[in-house]
């Protein structure tokens, strides 16, 4: 592949990251964080964790990675390796949490707004968020693993993807296809959804 397709793939950017980081470079790390806390966020999130628990868990993996940093070969391999090791403490952490009362999944844009912003259009982009993530915690797991990951990056990187959610590659179209139509049919059926 020639041009920025390949360079600009959240894995071989969050790759360049972790190679400053790991040659000296503290504020590479910095930035590694802030680029993939979202993804990882949404990821950690899918496991039902409360707020509390799913901050604990994320700042558990950006430790781990500081304390193993030396043990990762291959530094475009990093994203996969906190992918992996953010569902696995999700994981391990959801089994011994008290999940009576799931939270509802939060949203980037309803914690992210402007201070400026109507108060009507918060509560308006909150509600319509709300109705969008209760449709798309109806689908199947792996739809909504598939779709949080590639909501969340700018550039989705087919093969970390693929290597971070067990899938075939050439899959990943097709499958992301499919769920986006499902959640279409679900959205439209649903008199929320265009009152939101």
């Amino acid at each position: 592949m020639t041009g920025g397709a390949v360079e600009d793939s959240l894995a071989v950017r969050a790759g360049r990251l972790f190679a400053a980081y790991r040659a000296g470079e503290d504020a590479a790390m910095s930035e590694l964080v802030r680029t993939l806390t979202p993804l990882l966020w949404h990821t950690v999130r899918a496991t039902r964790l409360d707020t509390a628990a799913a901050e604990d868990v994320l700042q558990q993996v950006w430790l781990s990675l500081v304390r193993h940093a030396g043990t990762i070969v291959e530094p475009n391999a990093v994203l996969q390796w906190l992918v992996v090791s953010a569902r696995r403490e999700a994981w391990r952490v959801s089994r011994g949490q008290d999940r009576v009362r799931p939270e509802d999944v939060e949203t980037t844009r309803a914690s992210e707004t402007d201070g400026a912003a109507e108060v009507g259009e918060q509560v308006a982009g909150a509600e319509s968020d709300l109705v969008l993530w209760r449709h798309v915690q109806q689908l199947p797991e792996r739809c909504q693993a598939l779709l949080r990951v590639i909501a969340f990056a700018a550039k989705p990187d087919y093969a970390q993807i693929a290597r971070a959610l067990g899938m075939p590659v050439g899959s990943i179209g097709p499958t992301r296809g499919r769920c986006l139509a499902k959640l279409r049919l679900a959205l439209a059926a649903d008199p929320q959804w265009g009152a939101a």
